[in-house]
């Protein structure tokens, strides 16, 4: 029976060993360790599946105008009009496949999170130590830790000697964490909990024993797990704008299908032809080229954004990202170049930054001007560590504090394999997270001692000067620079030397006591990097809001916030245990007003996220580690790093930034934003030729005349024409000055009522046009194939005017010839659609095989002149209408 009364990580060893039923040196007895594999499973992360591809492929129909569009194809098939329904179903199959293409993928977090915990691991059972993989691990097992190794499950840890684990994928830490076998509170934060070593961090030195406190679902990366397979798939803006839409057009269609119907009837017309003429409606009514038209166009954001490294995983995320109002970011790895560098220095009573130390290029010696103790400080970096160059050239091994050391030494002039000479290494006191101090013993009769500024300080009675004399210890002026340097965020190591004695092999602890000189200070931070700076600059000059979520100190947070520019000069604070204490609806009325959310649980940043949300804004969260992905599957969109971010992280965002640079982000709002305003273009531009045409319809009914337009005529306007002439604004380039308008509000309709107003405006010029050239032709010739034929051509030739007026190409052309032909190059798109709309339009009306199958009429030359004659009417149409729609002027 497995039972602690506390939380591992707040118990004693002992304890802990006790309710596990184990030992602390020889493990399980083997027969324990099966019957609970057997009992209670293996150490492996469940995956409860997704829902089966058909069902996924089915649900990719679950909208209200593809259920209409294929109920309306199986009542045209039932009505003798196979072709018809053809077309329709042929649109809602092709939109469906798509969907289900784009989101096969949105499963895989939990495969990779499940990949990411499965390790070859080192166990003592009955006293005798084997290898065996990591699911076969159970509760109580005594597993063995070492430099490199991946920790298999969670530990409490037994027993560790200069044990330190990465855990910056799972808490947001930058610095590899200290470990021991201390207890700490139960309320302790993750991050916090020296005691513990968690599944899927890495050990990056020392070695260490700890016993199985945790297994797959139960660990902490189990139920980042579970929160991800709980959470619900949420919609992003644009699919809930056009689900709104979808749902009032649908509405407006049937009160007009049926008003068509019983209008008919009134009149004495047949049941069954007024029946078809509602279906008519219906079908010219919805626009059945809009799906791919929306699929299309975010497309051509998500290849224009590849270009810019920012790869879509999901075809709305490229609208989403547009209208975010609020960016919430890791700090390690997103904001921060995820490498420790040292910053500034204190010897000699001399507080410095470094750059101003050395700022040119290292000059193979140390500079005679630096004093001696800054000298030494930047020696004793070097020799009291650990590190070491890799065999491949320019990197170095161990923790990056300690490579940070060695960097600040050689950008000094100090070569590092000539001090090694000098100073031979004897004996060391590797460092200890219990005593926070490493000392080395070197043949050049000195003792070096680094490590907390209290530890150091404790055991200094002297502090060498600028010229290297021994002076009294002015305590005062150390811990005033130890304040300047952590009020910048930094992590700050104190110095000592000593003296040894000429034959002294062995260091003690009793050597590095007391009676020391103190040589000085190193402030060290992970820094920002410097795109990301202007990154962020750029996005609150945009109207985005920039948020700092993560796992680290608060003061260092603050401070590297301060540094990037988000919460301005006073940046508002707080760190997880605060959240804790929080009921939720306190959590929202916060959340607005603060700036950094430092000491983070993963479980919180997802609380976060969601009290954005719950406020109204479109939130994007970035992130690179394990403890991320809830959050990032969560937001409205979620920004994971491509290269140097956890596969876990990857596979649950929408969005991947190749070059891991949080500058990439202001691009792909760019882009998100342009896409959006194509998007809204092309609204601008469908929507009258289905309202014009339904209307055609509806009139036709109260009329009692013929219709001026087939249901097949107008599918030929919506999914041929319309889909050629308005793809052209899907790629429309950038408009000027767009980033520095506000966000959207998230609550803005898809249609605003200045688009309303311009569509009913268009919609009704297209009815009266339609009308009046069916009208004018079939009095004429009394051919009722040519009056439908010129009435589509004259509407298809009008809608090019419109489509000029609302594209960008309107401008250059105003402007010929001095930009108008610039213009044109630079947006291509636009005059190829007419090109393709005339072509197709002539073989439309000019060709035996499509006469045949649509019913039209070929034209001569005359009539192909009062086709065009609507061309002029249109340009004040389309000023009124851009009059109309104030939001339309600034695009």
């Amino acid at each position: 029976m497995v039972l602690l009364s506390a939380p591992a990580h707040a118990l004693p060893v002992a304890e802990v060993v006790a309710g596990l039923g184990s030992d602390a040196a020889e493990g399980l007895n083997p027969a324990e360790a099966q019957r609970r594999l057997v009992a209670f499973g293996p150490n492996s992360l469940t995956n409860r599946g997704g829902k089966p591809a058909w069902l996924k492929f089915l649900l990719q129909f679950n909208n209200p105008l593809l259920i209409t569009l294929l109920v309306v194809g199986a009542v045209k098939a039932l009505l003798g009009h196979p072709r018809d329904a053809l077309v329709i179903w042929s649109v809602t199959v092709i939109n469906a496949v798509i969907g289900f293409v784009q989101e096969s993928k949105a499963e895989s977090a939990i495969a990779a999170l499940a990949r990411a915990v499965r390790t070859e691991v080192e166990v003592v059972r009955g006293g005798v130590r084997q290898r065996l993989p990591s699911e076969l691990l159970v509760v109580g097992d005594l597993v063995r830790l070492e430099a490199g190794a991946r920790v298999p499950a969670d530990l409490r840890l037994v027993v560790g000697r200069n044990l330190h684990t990465d855990e910056s994928a799972l808490t947001g830490e930058s610095v590899p964490v200290g470990k021991g076998s201390t207890s700490v509170e139960a309320s302790a934060p993750l991050a916090e909990r020296i005691g513990m070593a968690y599944a899927g961090s890495y050990v990056t030195s020392g070695q260490g024993m700890g016993l199985v406190v945790a297994c797959g679902d139960a660990t902490e990366v189990g139920r980042i797990s579970t929160s991800l397979q709980d959470q619900v798939d949420l919609t992003t803006p644009l699919t809930r704008k056009f689900g709104r839409f979808s749902r009032t057009l649908l509405q407006v269609i049937l009160v007009m299908a049926s008003l068509t119907f019983l209008v008919g009837l009134a009149r004495g017309r047949g049941a069954d032809e007024m029946f078809d003429g509602a279906v008519a409606l219906a079908v010219g009514a919805i626009p059945e080229e809009l799906p791919a038209i929306v699929t299309i166009t975010l497309a051509i954001g998500v290849h224009r954004m590849a270009r810019r490294r920012a790869i879509i995983r999901k075809l709305p995320a490229v609208e989403a990202l547009g209208s975010t109002t609020v960016i919430c970011s890791d700090k390690t790895g997103t904001l921060t170049q995820n490498r420790m560098t040292v910053q500034h220095l204190y010897a000699g009573a001399e507080l410095s930054a470094i750059e101003d130390l050395w700022p040119g290029e290292a000059t193979g010696s140390a500079p005679g001007s630096v004093n001696v103790a800054l000298q030494e400080t930047l020696l004793a970096g070097l020799l009291c560590n650990d590190a070491r160059p890799s065999s491949r050239e320019g990197l170095l091994v161990g923790d990056p504090t300690e490579t940070a050391l060695l960097v600040a030494a050689k950008e000094a002039g100090i070569d590092r394999q000539g001090a090694l000479d000098r100073h031979p290494r004897r004996d060391a006191i590797p460092f200890e997270s219990e005593q926070q101090f490493m000392a080395t013993l070197h043949g050049s009769e000195r003792i070096l001692l680094k490590g907390s500024v209290e530890v150091v300080l404790g055991r200094c009675s002297r502090q060498l000067d600028g010229e290297g004399q021994p002076q009294p210890l002015d305590r005062r002026a150390i811990e005033a620079a130890v304040a300047a340097m952590a009020a910048r965020g930094e992590r700050v190591l104190a110095f000592a030397i000593g003296q040894a004695h000429p034959t002294q092999q062995r260091l003690e602890h009793h050597h590095v006591a007391a009676d020391l000189d103190f040589l000085g200070l190193q402030g060290m931070l992970d820094p920002p990097r410097p795109e990301a700076i202007l990154a962020v600059a750029a996005c609150q000059a945009a109207g985005i809001t920039v948020k700092m979520i993560t796992g680290d100190h608060v003061e260092t947070a603050r401070a590297i916030a301060r540094e990037m520019g988000i919460g301005g000069a006073e940046v508002a604070a707080i760190d997880g245990r605060q959240l804790e204490a929080m009921a939720a609806d306190g959590i929202a009325e916060l959340v607005d007003r603060v700036d950094v959310f430092a000491r983070v649980a993963p479980a919180q940043k997802l609380q976060l996220v969601q009290a954005l949300q719950a406020n109204g804004e479109v939130v994007a969260m970035t992130g690179d580690g394990v403890n991320d992905a809830p959050a990032l599957k969560q937001a409205d969109i979620g920004i994971a790093m491509g290269a140097g971010g956890t596969e876990v992280a990857r596979e649950a965002a929408d969005m991947l930034l190749t070059d891991d640079n949080f500058a990439t982000i202001e691009a792909a709002v760019e882009e998100g934003r342009t896409v959006y305003l194509n998007l809204r273009k092309t609204l601008a531009f469908v929507l009258p030729v289905n309202g014009g045409a339904s209307m055609t319809i509806l009139l036709g009914a109260v009329l009692g005349t013929p219709l001026p337009v087939t249901a097949l005529q107008v599918l030929w306007l919506n999914m041929i024409c319309s889909l050629t002439m308005s793809i052209a604004l899907a790629f429309e380039p950038i408009v000027p000055g767009l980033m520095q308008q506000p966000p959207r509000p998230p609550n803005q309709p898809l249609l605003t009522g200045g688009l309303i107003r311009r569509v009913l405006v268009v919609s009704l010029f297209n009815w009266a046009l339609i009308f009046g050239l069916f009208f004018w032709s079939e009095r004429r010739s009394g051919d009722l194939s040519l009056a439908r034929t010129m009435a589509v051509q004259g509407l298809v030739l009008a809608h090019l005017v419109y489509l000029v007026s609302i594209s960008q190409l309107r401008r250059g052309l105003l402007a010929l010839p001095s930009l108008g032909w610039r213009a044109l190059a630079q947006a291509p798109a636009v005059p190829l659609g007419i090109a393709g709309t005339i072509t197709v339009q002539w073989i439309f009306s000019q060709t035996e095989w499509m006469n045949r199958f649509f019913d039209t009429a070929p034209l001569d030359s005359g009539d192909l002149l009062i086709c065009a004659l609507p061309m002029l009417l249109m340009l004040p149409v389309a000023w009124l209408g851009e009059r109309l729609d104030p939001t339309s002027r600034s695009t």
